[in-house]
């Protein structure tokens, strides 16, 4: 499945680690607080709980959003948006 995970981390060691996390599930860097990749459900489920263990539940705000390749191809991108065709299973092999 395709997979957005957004955050919104105060502290700086919590923030970089939720990047690290994202990063070794093969996610892709899309904007800063932002990634996006092909994911089976187990690796999102453990991703999840990853990011779960690092948040401070009172300050800060995670959104994990699947999605299916049909509505990744009818996502509307303006000005300098990523590639579409980086969101595969080959991406994944380019963060391990």
């Amino acid at each position: 499945m395709i997979c957005w995970v957004l955050y919104d981390i105060e502290n700086d060691r919590a923030r970089s680690r939720a990047a690290r996390c994202c990063k070794q599930a093969g996610l892709y860097r899309v904007q800063l607080s932002v990634f996006l990749g092909e994911v089976s459900t187990t690796d999102k489920d453990s991703l999840q709980l990853q990011l779960e263990e690092l948040i401070n539940p009172d300050k800060d705000k995670v959104y994990v959003f699947p999605m299916s390749r049909d509505e990744l191809r009818q996502t509307v991108l303006l000005g300098q948006a990523f590639d579409k065709k980086l969101v595969s299973g080959q991406v994944k092999a380019l963060f391990l």
